[in-house]
């Protein structure tokens, strides 16, 4: 890790089709895992939990919560910054909704070609979620 690093929660969500959720913020480019920083005195799962609420309008439920561990990764929007990002994955919830800083929410196919406007950190997730499916499977079942 560098002189400069950001710390932050991320969320891993998938839809019924295997789609992985990304948003974009405000003034940015890049497509990214829903998160953010903690407050003072936040751990990294409330963390993740709050700003589900605050960016997407959704009540992720902590016990569903599965971590993933903690990644180290170049900052999608700060240049020379690393990003290490405490990884929750949720079950699929309804009704995510754009708020706050957030722009944009798409929902990623995980065999797309083209990840010029993902985050680093979103691109890494999506190659080792397409690792987990079944052999032959499209999707996960």
């Amino acid at each position: 890790m560098g002189p400069q690093s950001i710390v932050v929660s991320a969320v891993i969500m998938q839809d019924s089709s295997g789609r992985l959720l990304t948003v974009r913020k405000q003034g940015t480019s890049r497509f990214m895992l829903p998160g953010g920083k903690p407050e003072p005195g936040e751990d990294a799962l409330t963390t993740a939990v709050r700003e589900a609420a605050e960016e997407l309008a959704v009540s992720l439920k902590p016990e569903q919560m599965r971590a993933w561990g903690v990644f180290t990764t170049l900052a999608a929007n700060e240049a020379g910054t690393a990003l290490v990002a405490s990884v929750f994955e949720h079950p699929y919830v309804a009704g995510v909704h754009p708020c706050a800083e957030i722009a944009e929410a798409r929902w990623e196919d995980l065999d797309a070609d083209d990840a010029a406007d993902l985050a680093p950190l979103t691109v890494e997730v999506m190659g080792l979620l397409r690792q987990r499916r079944p052999c032959g499977d499209a999707v996960p079942g």
